[in-house]
């Protein structure tokens, strides 16, 4: 296998349930890497700095961008999201895959830099079920919603742009991330990331 982990891009609109899968997936795969986004947005109750997100202010966010500190970075409903480069770095580098939980727009921004990158869209069964899910939170206005469904809608349109698209119905997370889990296993079974071990031989 390859010394350098894989970069394996788990995007998706908001409330196509990334979090719930990504949680239910890594602990299928705890070899697996995590990066935890950075945010400029309020944390949302329950959510803990540095393992949710890392909460930081625009100001910090913006000296991260022009320092060339973020990976990949979007704006989202007036705030900031992306990913630390050094962590991101720090675990590729130590050889594990790597799960980026991150936005649409990020996701192409990561493709750009590492084309070897592998990308994961995951959407909801229907739009219906997507403004059951944000409403279910209770967090958010009429207003915000309406925009988040808007969003969604152009977000999706981005899918055969993506490696793979997966459906996360209600109730089937576990499911959902068995469909990953094979994805990314396929995924370090490609010659292009066997060259080490097929080189074993070759070079005996």
């Amino acid at each position: 296998m390859s010394s350098k982990g894989t970069l394996i891009v788990i995007s998706g609109p908001s409330g196509s349930g990334k979090g719930t899968v990504v949680k239910s997936l890594m602990e299928m795969m705890p070899d697996l890497g995590f990066s935890v986004s950075a945010t400029t947005r309020a944390p949302r109750e329950g959510e803990v700095d540095g393992r949710d997100y890392f909460f930081i202010s625009r100001d910090d966010f913006e000296e991260m961008i022009e320092d060339g500190d973020i990976l990949e970075y979007t704006t989202y409903c007036g705030n900031y999201y992306g990913t630390p480069k050094k962590e991101a770095e720090r675990i590729t580098g130590e050889g594990r895959d790597l799960i980026l939980e991150i936005e649409v727009d990020g996701a192409s921004q990561v493709k750009k830099k590492f084309p070897g990158a592998v990308t994961v869209m995951l959407i909801p069964p229907s739009l219906s079920v997507l403004e059951e899910r944000l409403r279910g939170r209770g967090t958010e206005s009429d207003e915000v919603i309406k925009k988040r469904l808007e969003r969604a809608c152009e977000e999706i349109k981005l899918a055969y742009d993506y490696d793979y698209v997966v459906v996360n119905e209600n109730g089937g997370v576990e499911a959902c991330a068995r469909k990953i889990k094979r994805i990314i296993n396929a995924e370090r079974s490609r010659s292009a990331r066997m060259t080490e071990t097929v080189d074993n031989f070759i070079n005996r």
